[in-house]
């Protein structure tokens, strides 16, 4: 049955993972593999009870392929043993909003293609869970029978230039914040718009001359 259904999927849109510090991941993927910083998100709150602010941020790895990580204000998810990775240390009591964040989105290219994936679902013992669209995309997902949660995805529209400088400035923003005593959403945002003043005289000096004879819109 399976070799008769046409394959829809495009790669890789995100793979997603919980961070505990984000100003270290920041550097590591950005500034030491040199993976540019493409979208963010900045979002209080999200979805069921016990759900902090967070941002989500994305690094570009080629291929139109993404690596996406959360990081969630004020939350301490208690004990961490020494072996493992971010996520494995934990016990049983992890809330879900942060067990969810660890997923695996793969890229569709049309609405259509997304309604045909959630059609094979909801024909299996693995039916969509849930259907959202948010910010840029609409995804539908599943967990698999391992227990992994899995995201099909399509692009609502395509993301500007002027929203990867956003993300840009948000992680800035984010790895000055994160080192405070107390980081928050609202400590982010502020310390994103002080960067907004600081940096629009330089932005303006860089864009190009109007050409002889013209005038500048």
């Amino acid at each position: 049955m399976s070799n008769d259904l046409p394959h829809l999927a495009r790669g890789v849109d995100h793979a997603a993972f919980p961070t505990l510090d984000p100003a270290r991941t920041i550097r590591f993927y950005r500034d030491v593999l040199g993976f540019p910083v493409v979208h963010s998100i900045c979002a209080a709150g999200w979805g069921r009870e016990r759900h902090p602010d967070f941002i989500h941020f994305f690094f570009d790895i080629g291929n139109n392929d993404r690596l996406a990580f959360f990081y969630y204000f004020g939350f301490d998810p208690g004990h961490r043993g020494s072996r493992g990775d971010a996520y494995t240390r934990f016990d049983d009591g992890l809330p879900d909003f942060f067990i969810a964040s660890r997923h695996l989105a793969i890229h569709v290219d049309s609405e259509a293609d997304l309604n045909e994936y959630q059609r094979r679902l909801d024909d299996s013992d693995w039916p969509t869970e849930m259907r959202v669209q948010h910010e840029t995309i609409e995804s539908i997902y599943t967990h698999d029978p391992n227990g992994y949660l899995i995201e099909l995805t399509r692009a609502l529209r395509p993301v500007t230039p002027q929203e990867d400088l956003d993300a840009a400035l948000t992680v800035d923003a984010l790895l000055e914040v994160a080192q405070a005593a107390e980081p928050s959403l609202d400590l982010l945002l502020q310390r994103k718009a002080e960067l907004i003043v600081e940096r629009a005289e330089a932005w303006h000096q860089a864009l190009p001359v109007p050409a002889a004879g013209r005038t500048a819109p």
